[in-house]
């Protein structure tokens, strides 16, 4: 430990130096450890609770040998079984963070259990937005239990909807090239629930289904796109003409 401590050269004339108590008052040197791998430090505070970081150890103890399914649901409801809703989510949203997918889902089926549970657009597109490459039938089991949930709690209701959460999972879903999971999500929100939707969401879709080789898709969105202009009053037309017209001019000018 003296090593690493700084002791000054004597000097001809100087006075006594201070002994190792006085040394260390004056400034001991400190020794800090970084992580091992790339990965980040585990996030305390607001984003993860102690209890979280301790479930999330745990479970990953428990699953150390054997990463079945399961295994890894069994693990779970011991390890996260335990914690509040903020807790949960936060250690759903950390396991993906880190690269455990297959554990974030088996925390996702606990949460489900939980009475707080709803299916929210927005969780899921988190968990297809951080899905490994080579799990699209994965998302696709994913997004057809999102829907039976949803049809379970009544379906798709005007009004109670977020719309952005709905558009977020479909643009992941595009970003993920599962076209048909997508399209099947817009059916079901939009084409058989009536949801009312914006522009945006019919452009995502008509545009994602053409640059996924699914033209009839494409032409059915574009159609309902037409439908839904066709309901707008004049003066919200010409709002949009005027937002559609400014968007074009930038577009040019960054292209420039």
């Amino acid at each position: 430990m003296a090593s690493l401590l700084f002791v000054p050269r004597p000097t001809p004339g100087s006075r006594p130096a201070p002994g190792p108590a006085a040394r260390l008052r004056r400034g001991a040197s400190t020794i800090t450890c970084g992580p091992r791998d790339n990965r980040g430090p585990l996030q305390r505070g607001r984003s993860l609770s102690t209890e979280a970081i301790l479930a999330i150890q745990s479970l990953k103890r428990l699953t150390a040998a054997d990463r079945s399914p399961a295994a890894a649901s069994a693990a779970a409801a011991s390890a996260l079984g335990r914690l509040l809703k903020a807790d949960l989510v936060a250690a759903m949203a950390e396991l993906q963070r880190q690269g455990h997918w297959s554990l974030a889902l088996a925390a996702l089926h606990v949460a489900r259990a939980e009475p707080w549970y709803r299916p929210d657009p927005a969780l899921y597109a988190t968990f297809v937005s951080s899905a490994p490459a080579d799990s699209g039938d994965a998302v696709d089991a994913l997004v057809e239990a999102f829907l039976e949930e949803k049809a379970r709690g009544g379906g798709f209701v005007d009004g109670e909807e977020d719309v952005y959460k709905l558009t977020r999972l479909l643009r992941a879903l595009v970003a993920k090239g599962r076209g048909r999971a997508a399209w099947k999500v817009y059916e079901a929100a939009v084409r058989r629930g009536g949801l009312d939707v914006d522009e945006y969401v019919y452009r995502v879709m008509a545009r994602g289904m053409r640059r996924l080789g699914l033209d009839e898709e494409a032409s059915e969105a574009e159609a309902d796109l037409a439908e839904w202009e066709a309901t707008i009053s004049p003066p919200a037309r010409d709002v949009l003409d005027q937002m559609r017209a400014r968007e074009k001019s930038k577009t040019k000018a960054s292209a420039s």
